[in-house]
């Protein structure tokens, strides 16, 4: 382990002690310094943000991923608000989930606590960056901050903001950590620093993802690809099922939440099909599909690997299905258990299709671009998680808290014949 990752990594486990215990106010005035802060270095923001983006078209990425790196003063100002909407947010450590008197007479709670230090890696996006230190701070976790290559530059200058803005708090600076490195060691050292780094997050694609949670020798929360479905039903109002469908896909293609696949039931896919094929042509979005969505119009063939993928850009694969059953048996095989979404005036469909398909959200009449932590009123999220243990969904404050089990008595002594109060046992 380097000298340099050493440093970083003592520090936010340094800072994690002295946060835990921090009550609501120091922290939520601390974010209310970070948001100005960033507003005031903005300039600066984009200047450096300008060089990661110049790079980044140098080495020829998609103008959707350029997206997703690019800031600009009107970005970094809903950054800034995102902070003083976490800062708004009730703070989760301290929660009692739960409590009572046992028949001893020990009264028991089960208290919400920080997680320690949390380990971020992510691609490209730089709000990222600002999101994840100030759900960590609201949630009393200190985090260290591994963010893509493409973006150093705009990351070391926010990660430097947020630490100067913090030396005038209550707050410790060292809550906040970039860690140091642009090489796949620096992000070695992060996933074996067990001990140091109390869970990792990946937010990425299905090769980063997949690397953390195989190399890792830190817990992980994993986070998951959006492969995400709309499936038109039967019974579908298919004018509002074009409207979903072209929000999904459309609205922003380049993030986890954008429909990926298409299903069509086939009792309404002689009249939606066709309907459906020409809005997304005038979107520019290019429909893959199968042999039965071909038949309808002009689509690239549709291989098998097309219905596991994540496009995040103006494409979208398309199949026609004979049953409900067998959209659900479709996501089950290909889906990433992200959102899925069923169009449908039935509500026995409705019903069964959420009660069948087994993802983090599932949509009934809406677009699959609600799965996130702003849209569920938990403020800036940290991920949206994929897998069943601890979090599922977007992840908010409450979902970066572990627990602990806090027992008090008034001298209680386990004995072999029961309890006993201490003043009560012979002397």
């Amino acid at each position: 382990m380097s000298e340099d990752f050493l440093k970083v990594a003592l520090a936010a486990k340094e800072a994690a002690a002295e946060l835990a215990p921090l009550p609501r106010a120091p922290k939520d005035a601390a974010l209310r310094v970070i948001a100005d802060a960033l507003v005031a270095g903005a300039a600066e923001i984009v200047a450096a943000n300008a060089l990661d983006v110049e790079k980044a078209r140098g080495s020829g990425t998609s103008e959707y991923m350029i997206d997703r790196l690019a800031l600009d003063e009107t970005r970094i100002e809903a950054i800034a608000e995102a902070v003083r909407q976490v800062a708004d947010l009730p703070d989760p450590v301290g929660e009692v989930i739960r409590g009572s008197t046992l028949p001893n007479g020990l009264e028991l709670r089960q208290l919400r606590v920080p997680l320690g230090v949390i380990g971020i890696i992510y691609e490209g996006r730089p709000n990222v960056t600002v999101d994840a230190a100030a759900l960590c701070l609201k949630s009393g976790n200190a985090t260290l901050l591994r963010g893509s290559s493409s973006a150093y530059e705009s990351n070391r200058v926010l990660v430097r903001i947020m630490q100067e803005a913090l030396a005038d708090t209550g707050v410790p600076a060292g809550a906040v950590q970039l860690v140091p490195g642009l090489t796949r060691d620096s992000v070695k050292q992060l996933m074996r620093a067990r001990g140091l780094v109390d869970v990792l997050i990946p937010r990425g694609g299905a090769s980063l993802i997949n690397s953390v949670v195989e190399e890792s020798t830190v817990p992980v929360i994993e986070t998951g690809v959006g492969n995400c479905h709309v499936y038109v039903d039967a019974d579908a109002d298919l004018d509002l099922a074009i409207q979903i469908l072209i929000n999904a896909k459309v609205q922003r293609p380049s993030v986890c939440n954008s429909a990926e696949t298409l299903l069509v039931h086939a009792a309404v896919a002689d009249t939606f099909v066709p309907r459906a094929l020409a809005a997304l042509a005038a979107e520019g979005v290019t429909v893959h599909g199968d042999a039965r969505v071909a038949a309808y119009g002009d689509v690239v063939p549709a291989e098998e690997e097309d219905f596991r993928m994540e496009y995040l850009s103006l494409d979208i694969a398309a199949a026609v299905v004979d049953s409900l059953e067998d959209a659900v048996a479709h996501i089950r095989k290909y889906g990433s258990a992200h959102t899925d979404a069923i169009v449908t005036r039935s509500v026995s469909a409705s019903r069964r299709f959420v009660a069948l398909v087994d993802s983090a959200a599932v949509a009934v009449n809406a677009s699959t671009r609600f799965t996130d932590g702003a849209e569920f009123g938990f403020g800036a999220e940290i991920g949206i998680s994929t897998q069943k243990l601890h979090a599922r969904g977007p992840m908010g404050l409450p979902e970066l808290t572990s627990t602990k089990w806090v027992y008090t008595g008034e001298g209680h002594l386990r004995t072999s014949e029961g309890t006993v109060l201490a003043s009560a046992k012979p002397a």
